[in-house]
């Protein structure tokens, strides 16, 4: 490529660059359901051979994770509470993360990944706090 005066924008800024190179397209309605359908059923498979073979486990994850990220989605939040968000991985309480309650100051749930020894802290809500949706 060769060099642009400074007040030019570059290259890949431009939308038929961006057209001719597949990159910055829009994924439709459709192509979104397939991947949540296939995300969810990558988590159920993960969850029945977590026990069996964790490795596999693992690579469903990584692949649903994929997906995710291809589809331009978010993974639901009881799909995002079973990934670790240090290491990555699959855990699921008392196999491979330890699950522990904390009254103190705002009441917590502790969830610690036996694999990497992060913690992820997610606040409990009383029914009368949560927000009507």
């Amino acid at each position: 490529m060769p060099a642009q005066p400074l007040h030019q924008k570059p290259q890949f800024f431009n939308p038929e660059y961006l057209k001719l190179t597949g990159q910055g397209t829009a994924v439709d309605a459709s192509t979104r359901q397939i991947a949540k359908q296939r995300m969810h059923i990558l988590f159920i498979l993960a969850e029945q051979t977590v026990h069996e073979n964790p490795n596999l486990a693992e690579r469903y994850i990584e692949t649903a994770r994929k997906i995710a990220m291809s589809a331009k989605i978010r993974l639901p939040t009881e799909c995002r509470r079973q990934v670790c968000k240090h290491c990555k991985s699959f855990i699921l309480p008392g196999v491979n993360c330890r699950v522990r309650l904390q009254h103190r100051r705002e009441p917590h749930m502790v969830i610690t990944c036996l694999k990497c020894g992060g913690k992820t802290r997610i606040p409990i809500t009383r029914k009368e706090n949560r927000k009507h949706e």
